[in-house]
């Protein structure tokens, strides 16, 4: 195994380059101060709106997004880099998650990673040349009922097999899911500097009997 080197002295960030947060991304991230007591509890937020708005967090976004949070770009960084969810670079339209852990594991998680690989051509974090696809490990995806599963999107696959994985990747609603879309990193209404019209409860994603009926 070899490491990947980086050479410290090149500029993560051109001199010059234009922005790359809009008036509107920095305003939305803005928006979230009132929610926290300091403007640096802000920066998962503020990673979650960029990624969603751009498809992932360059670094020339997370110098931005230290600069509107006044913190140092290096507390940005250490915080993406700690999730697997944030990407560093583009991504595909659809992301395939397989599970890696124990569960998924001793049924055949291996086999079905091995099929993904095999039928999008690509390694881990890396993406298919129409940008259609990228594909990523994690973990645990909380599914061990179900082993061995996987995520395409935000939608699990549940006791999926190797066999199962054209068929699977063929299908234009694989990642389509029956429950809204949470609005909570939407940011509240209103001017981001004055008070905060939230309401009393944000409505997520997070009840159960939703998951259960929409499963």
């Amino acid at each position: 195994m070899s490491w990947k080197t980086i050479d410290r002295t090149l500029p993560m960030v051109e001199p010059g380059a234009a922005p790359v947060l809009s008036d509107a991304l920095r305003a939305k991230i803005k928006s979230f101060f009132p929610r926290y007591d300091t403007k640096r509890a802000v920066l998962l937020p503020a990673l979650h709106v960029v990624q969603d708005a751009l498809g992932h967090v360059s670094f020339p976004a997370m110098k931005e997004i230290a600069e509107v949070l006044e913190i140092p770009p290096s507390a940005v960084m250490d915080t993406l880099s700690f999730y697997t969810h944030f990407w560093t670079h583009p991504k595909g339209e659809k992301v395939v998650t397989v599970c890696r852990s124990i569960s998924c594991e001793v049924m055949g998680g291996r086999e079905v990673l091995d099929a993904v690989k095999l039928q999008l051509g690509v390694e881990e974090h890396q993406t298919t040349s129409d940008g259609k696809y990228s594909l990523a490990t994690e973990e645990c995806l909380a599914g061990c009922d179900y082993a061995p599963c996987l995520l395409i999107n935000e939608k699990l696959h549940k006791c999926v097999k190797a066999s199962d994985v054209p068929k699977l990747l063929a299908d234009a609603g694989n990642d389509k899911v029956s429950m809204p879309r949470s609005d909570l990193f939407d940011g509240p209404k209103g001017d981001a500097s004055g008070p905060s019209d939230l309401p009393d409860k944000v409505e997520t994603t997070s009840d159960v009997s939703e998951m259960r009926e929409a499963d």
